[in-house]
């Protein structure tokens, strides 16, 4: 298929085509099928990385913004008179409200088109940002702060489009790698966030947390003008409201959303309270916290990517179901090492729940395409319709999971403050996370790995279905979880 035949936008050094036109004031690709062999091989995935790259971008800074109040309560010494458990509940704040978003910034891509929608959520991180820099300074109110908090979590809601976009770029073979990568390269900006404030406090000072947010400032802006310049819109993925209530209703849906609270709501929320629990529980200072809370992110957000490849290779459930049995794991070395206030131990177990959380992250984002392609497979579906049934659910579904996901990190930043404020520890939490390990990985067997569950999932259809090739030839197209 030629590039023409694509679609793609005429300004694109990819083709030289001029299919592309102008609609809802961005330029959309009319024509895209990534499962065609011959059309991903000349055109298609040239396309994709490029809008991959500049994804990732966006939502790398997204992911700084949403978590940068865990980086300025770090700024936050007794002069601004707020208490361990209000820090808690001003870092949870981002996390409730960007998990709400991801419901509807899932169904702004289909509504405003990739590209388009990536331009306008970048430029909204410039709210949360200016407005942290007007308040951040002692005698501001708590109440205002909670306010102010809960602005970034437009940059939580980032993550839900993005991975939609990139979604239905990527053929289902590519998809574990693509979410991977995408999904990973905006969770480093945890990491990046709280490495800027290492930096600033080590220099500057804690009295200086307005470097930080100015950073960010042109950093957004230009997120948004290459978002703008090198991405594009596909015409394909129209708005389709049936498509949320067809997810709702589907069971996978809400397991997928547990298991994601397992991995994800644990990412993002020991994120948020790593700085805080050195803090109260071992006695660290505000430097000495913020030299050592990014590491675990990083290294969480580096692995995700793997987690996605060895989904392709291995299958997302098998890796989903070891990652969870490790993660139980962990948390035990962490539980003991909280119990006898080791700070060595905890570290080890702590950073080790970052990396298999980033792990089970890449994971179960590659087990939710798979799934609704095998739905579609059983049902008889076969060739474009098989695909487009699997990317219409496997778009929606992805929103909810991904809203669902996050808020177990508000769920880990309450059950820190409570436990905190029962205890004066975070062992009674950790305890609590280990429970949830255990259930998740229950879950993943009993769904998706018991023999029966797989003698369900194993349809003669999966063996019949077809894809067009680029040389004619009709290959087999198969949906493993």
């Amino acid at each position: 298929m030629t590039a023409e035949a694509a679609g793609t936008r005429s300004d694109s050094p990819d083709h030289g085509g001029n299919e592309a036109r102008m609609r809802r004031g961005g330029r959309w690709i009319e024509h895209w099928e990534p499962e065609d062999e011959g059309f991903w091989r000349e055109t298609g995935e040239r396309v994709a990385r490029r809008n991959l790259v500049f994804s990732v971008l966006s939502e790398h800074i997204g992911f700084s913004i949403w978590s940068m109040w865990s980086v300025m309560v770090l700024f936050m010494g007794p002069q601004y008179g707020i208490d361990p458990a209000g820090k808690f509940f001003l870092v949870a704040m981002p996390t409730l409200v960007g998990a709400v978003l991801r419901v509807p910034y899932t169904f702004a891509v289909a509504l405003f088109g990739g590209r388009n929608w990536t331009v306008i959520s970048a430029a909204m991180l410039l709210v949360p940002t200016a407005a942290a820099a007007a308040v951040m300074e002692p005698g501001t109110s708590y109440s205002t702060f909670m306010l102010v908090a809960m602005l970034a979590g437009v940059g939580g809601g980032n993550f839900a489009s993005s991975m939609t976009n990139i979604n239905s770029f990527f053929p289902l073979r590519k998809k574990g790698v693509a979410l991977g990568l995408n999904a990973g390269g905006g969770n480093i900006g945890v990491p990046v966030i709280q490495l800027l404030g290492l930096l600033v406090i080590g220099t500057a000072g804690a009295g200086h947390p307005r470097v930080v947010l100015a950073v960010y400032v042109p950093l957004i802006v230009l997120a948004a003008v290459l978002a703008a310049r090198f991405m594009d819109n596909l015409a394909p993925v129209t708005n389709d409201t049936g498509a949320a209530r067809d997810a709702v209703k589907e069971p996978h849906t809400w397991v997928m959303s547990l298991l994601y609270i397992g991995t994800f709501g644990s990412f993002i929320g020991y994120s948020f309270a790593f700085g805080l629990v050195l803090q109260i529980q071992f006695a660290r200072t505000p430097l000495q916290a913020a030299s050592l809370t990014f590491i675990g992110p990083l290294l969480g957000s580096l692995i995700r990517p793997v987690g996605g490849r060895l989904a392709d290779r291995f299958g997302g459930a098998r890796i989903t179901l070891g990652n969870f049995a490790a993660m139980g794991l962990a948390t035990g070395v962490v539980i003991y090492a909280s119990a006898a206030r080791s700070l060595p131990v905890f570290l080890v177990g702590f950073i080790a729940l970052f990396v298999l959380s980033g792990l089970g992250n890449g994971s179960t984002y590659k087990m939710i395409p798979g799934i609704f392609q095998g739905q579609a497979l059983r049902r008889g579906l076969v060739g474009e319709a098989a695909e487009a049934h699997g990317r219409r659910l496997s778009g929606a579904a992805m929103g909810l999971i991904g809203a669902v996901g996050a808020l177990g990190g508000l769920g880990i930043n309450l059950a820190f403050r409570q436990s905190f404020a029962a205890t004066g520890s975070g062992t009674p939490a950790f305890v609590s996370f280990l429970a949830c390990y255990v259930v998740c990985a229950a879950v993943t067997w009993a769904v998706y790995l018991r023999p029966a569950a797989r003698a369900r999932r194993t349809a003669p259809a999966a063996t019949t279905a077809t894809t067009a090739a680029g040389d004619g030839e009709r290959r087999p197209v198969y949906a493993e979880v």
